[in-house]
């Protein structure tokens, strides 16, 4: 990917040097007697689990009651990186950070709206957010209630390591994912989706989840085409390694790895295939239309 020369981003928060209390243990968040078990509170948690892959009834129900929330993830068990986040990946993130600003505002122009953009924060270990106290495991997310992409840098290593899926390219869409899910927020998306979820059961709400997750897929994949049309950011090889990427973290892949076979009610984020699908659509078609997984 050519980057080097690019421009930074000036909306990252680095909270690397920070300390956050996890709130609990192991990958969940801990809402105590003192946490906020208002409406609000408990759909903007709700929300990112959702696109964490965690059970949004059983987070309320939680919630509701107090004590610790286990939230499920596509995350694999940590393994210790080769060496410590370095500040050219800091500088990476922020480039990538600027092309999706400099690719979504003009694209929302055209559709007669405004871009608000993101916040990207980096942190290590644990961060707090207006969602909660989340943890490095639980892998990048995007927090609707303070719209703000989190990411601890060490997961690239996971990424590169556990995950078989390296180069800077595929570190790119990781980020470009994430701000799908911000552009889907500033559409109303996210917000309508979570209605229709309260009360559906679990494998119907999976469903929608998994869709929410294509989309963000897709939209990865128009910032793909729009900054290498406008900027010429892609070097040969750069789109494979995206979509090795969206291979390598589909639900199937993952739920293989890990016990030896796939359970397809439980999928939240699409298989291996679909993920590859619908970044190439985007990549390929490079229209907000296309990327209507809803319909699918």
């Amino acid at each position: 990917m050519r980057w080097k020369s690019s421009r930074r981003s000036t909306n990252i928060e680095d909270r690397r040097s920070e300390s956050a209390d996890s709130g609990g243990s192991g990958r969940g968040f801990r809402i105590g007697s003192g946490g906020k078990k208002g409406g609000i509170g408990i759909i903007l948690v709700a929300v990112v689990v959702l696109l964490m892959g965690g059970d949004p009834s059983t987070l309320i129900n939680m919630l509701l009651g107090g004590g610790s929330v286990p939230v499920q993830t596509q995350t694999m068990s940590r393994i210790a990186p080769s060496q410590a986040p370095t500040d050219e990946m800091a500088e990476f993130v922020s480039v990538v950070l600027a092309d999706t600003e400099d690719t979504w505002t003009p694209l929302f122009q055209q559709m007669g709206k405004t871009y608000q953009k993101p916040r990207l924060v980096l942190f290590r270990g644990a961060v707090k957010s207006a969602c909660g106290t989340a943890q490095s495991a639980m892998g990048p997310f995007y927090c609707p209630g303070d719209q703000k992409v989190y990411i601890d840098l060490s997961f690239y290593e996971e990424l590169k390591h556990a995950f078989k899926a390296p180069g800077d390219f595929a570190q790119a869409y990781v980020i470009a994912h994430e701000v799908g899910h911000h552009v889907q927020q500033q559409f109303g998306i996210l917000q309508k989706i979570h209605q229709m979820q309260r009360d559906m059961p679990k494998s119907e709400a999976n469903v929608l989840s998994v869709k929410l997750e294509l989309q963000a897929d897709c939209l990865a994949g128009i910032w793909a085409f729009h900054a290498n049309r406008v900027r010429n950011i892609v070097e040969p090889g750069d789109i494979d390694e995206a979509m090795n990427a969206a291979s390598k973290i589909g639900d199937d892949a993952i739920q293989k790895r890990a016990q030896g076979y796939a359970v397809r009610d439980s999928f939240t984020h699409g298989t291996s295939a679909q993920r590859v699908k619908w970044f190439n659509q985007g990549f390929t078609r490079g229209d907000v239309q296309s990327c209507n997984t809803f319909s699918s």
